[in-house]
């Protein structure tokens, strides 16, 4: 396992690291480009939480958290949780994701949180087994065709 794993912000000093963080070309579909969630961080900035994720100083990955997001735009439930995670081919199997879950889950945490919200495109080869793995429950929801899983951080 990984032991040097940090998160740094993303700043003008790495933009051409972070935005070079692809996954796997089987993975592709899985998950959003990291060009599109800097995008939306961009244009969301008061949820987006975007972090590099380094080993040593090695790019090994992407996140990007949703802090007290409005879930359903009725200001009712909000949510935070893990928006986006590409982890770089050579760094999956090494501890990289588990890291960025925990990492914003003690984000989350830090600010208040209980819960920690994830979802994912459902399929076969997907990261629904992963997620599953670390504690998250189905909610049976779907947001935007994705399903949608918690975990109690309580």
């Amino acid at each position: 396992m990984t032991r040097s794993l940090r998160l740094v912000p993303v700043t003008p000093a790495n933009i051409d690291t972070v935005i070079a963080v692809k996954v796997r070309p089987d993975q592709e579909h899985f998950v959003s480009p990291v060009v599109k969630s800097l995008a939306e961080a961009y244009v969301r900035p008061n949820v987006a939480w975007p972090r590099l994720i380094l080993d040593g100083d090695r790019a090994v990955g992407f996140l990007m958290a949703f802090l007290d997001i409005d879930w359903n735009g009725k200001g009712v439930d909000f949510r935070s949780g893990l928006w986006r995670l590409n982890v770089a081919p050579d760094a999956q199997g090494r501890g990289v994701g588990r890291f960025a879950v925990e990492s914003v889950a003690a984000e989350v945490r830090r600010r208040g949180g209980t819960q920690m919200y994830v979802t994912w495109e459902p399929g076969e080869g997907g990261p629904e087994g992963f997620y599953r793995k670390l504690g998250f429950e189905l909610t049976g929801e779907k947001s935007e065709g994705q399903t949608v899983g918690v975990l109690d951080l309580a």
